[in-house]
């Protein structure tokens, strides 16, 4: 799985979790942490948690008696996330790629994903798998970003990184949101084996608490700082200029949309 997923490594997940999670994640993962929940699950699977910031609200959401396994690709991830709980919680954590899941059929009762399907490389393979270790009647929820035009700050950046390099612009801020298109997502969880799928639109206004903090998270909290480096680039400058676009075309608070997706098993 070499993808722009498998790079989340190095400094990158503390500037992932400081600048982007307050901004862009901690909200949504509320509401799916809920959506969670109100299943009664006995058994959930996290699939790329990352630093744990939708593991924590499940874990805040769910009976306590119920068994958490949150899993990524990447153990620099998933360090940042055990360090949001204390021993006895309840909750596992595991190396673990969507594509190839090492847990056995019918294991859980949910599988919950936020902002992460996006960037599975074989995404019927990944739902192939999610419907395999899922029990009967189990259900599989997940987010992905809407597209450029409903979330400003992905394509602010975009071009604040365009003005460094014209020629060849880093394309990380294309990736998460090019897959939001609900019949081709409906139709590859139908292909999969999935019985029913629902799909709901949810925007929410998220207030920029601090653009510099923010602006950090978006250039040294993903992949895209790897991007700049190796074009020559120098990422502290390319920080400052997307802090300066994000004050001057954003200001104290940003629209965000995002997709959640509901898909059930026979």
């Amino acid at each position: 799985m070499a993808t722009q997923a498998s790079r989340f490594i190095g400094s990158i997940p503390e500037h992932y979790d400081r600048g982007l999670g307050p901004h862009l994640f901690q909200d949504y993962a509320g509401d799916l942490a809920r959506r969670v929940a109100e299943l009664a699950p006995t058994a959930v699977l996290e699939l790329a948690a990352g630093t744990g910031i939708l593991s924590r609200r499940l874990r805040d959401a769910l009976a306590e008696d119920c068994r958490l396994l949150a899993s990524d690709l990447n153990p620099p991830m998933l360090e940042v996330a055990r360090a949001k709980f204390q021993s006895g919680e309840g909750v596992d954590f595991r190396q673990a790629d969507a594509m190839s899941l090492a847990f056995g059929d019918a294991s859980f009762d949910v599988v919950a994903c936020q902002f992460g399907v996006m960037f599975f490389p074989d995404k019927q393979k990944s739902y192939a798998e999610a419907h395999r270790v899922l029990r009967d009647q189990g259900s599989y929820l997940f987010s992905v970003w809407d597209s450029w035009a409903a979330n400003p700050f992905a394509q602010i950046t975009h071009e604040a990184l365009k003005s460094f390099f014209p020629g060849n612009p880093p394309g990380f801020y294309r990736v998460p949101f090019e897959y939001c298109d609900v019949e081709e997502i409906r139709g590859q969880l139908l292909q999969a084996g999935f019985a029913e799928v629902t799909t709901h639109t949810l925007p929410l206004r998220s207030p920029i608490r601090s653009a510099r903090t923010f602006a950090r998270g978006l250039v040294f909290g993903n992949p895209c700082l790897e991007e700049i480096t190796t074009r020559g680039g120098e990422p502290g400058r390319v920080c400052a200029a997307v802090e300066k676009a994000i004050r001057e075309q954003l200001g104290a608070e940003m629209p965000l949309q995002a997709l959640v997706v509901h898909a059930r098993k026979e």
